[in-house]
């Protein structure tokens, strides 16, 4: 099997998604209230434990195996990296073993739309958050499995500070772009990138297949 052979993602939708703001005021406006998983809370609280709220907390949502906490973790060695993703067999593969961790960095088995919550739940902010390469669900009837049409998005922007996603389809970062200029009044920035040192292994198969990656930048302070 060829490595860098990644396929373009195909799509019928070819501009912002019709429904998209209607979405995005109706989860502003009707917070999401499902109950937290016992294990989701378990999970919260060990992360919790491990961090100590002593350093300024990095949040990688979705890290899968990890590859881009590690890096985060190297390159911000004064703040506290949480990698977190709901896949035991992703978070077991394709990294060192923990004694080669580095001491600011802590994985964490959970749910994230549970996560998020808790985190808000304790009024906790976080200094920078990743979200790369989300699963970009491409079909036009899957807008709320996005994150920035799900309900709890208005919940991922009120955690704060700098959040950063990444992504090979354009449109997707459009559509955050604009779910966070409606909740917020705040613009994102979204460039393209040549992603010479990639964060995930993900982003260096887009790049070694050729594709075009982009990133979306937003300051919740607006610097």
């Amino acid at each position: 099997m060829m490595y860098a052979n990644s396929r373009q993602i195909r799509s019928a939708q070819t501009a912002p998604h019709e429904q998209l703001t209607a979405l995005v005021l109706r989860h502003r406006d009707h917070p999401f209230r499902k109950p937290v998983s016992p294990w989701n809370q378990a999970a919260f609280d060990e992360a919790m434990l491990a961090w100590g709220g002593q350093a300024p907390l990095i949040l990688d949502a979705g890290c899968g195996v990890g590859w881009s906490s590690l890096q985060l973790a190297r390159l911000y060695p004064d703040h506290f990296v949480l990698g977190v993703d709901q896949s035991e067999d992703r978070l077991a593969r394709g990294k060192p073993g923990s004694e080669d961790w580095p001491a600011n960095l802590h994985f964490v088995r959970a749910d994230l739309v549970d996560f998020w919550r808790l985190l808000a739940a304790r009024q906790i902010r976080l200094a920078r958050h990743y979200i790369l390469y989300p699963n970009p669900w491409p079909k036009i009837g899957h807008l709320a499995r996005r994150w920035h049409g799900h309900a709890v998005f208005p919940t991922v922007l009120a955690l704060g500070g700098v959040l950063e996603s990444r992504s090979n389809w354009r449109l997707y970062l459009e559509e955050m772009a604009i779910a966070l200029n409606i909740l917020s009044g705040r613009d994102a920035r979204i460039v393209g990138i040549d992603a010479a040192m990639p964060l995930t292994l993900f982003e260096r198969k887009y790049r070694d297949s050729g594709q075009p990656l982009y990133q979306l930048l937003f300051n919740e302070a607006g610097q």
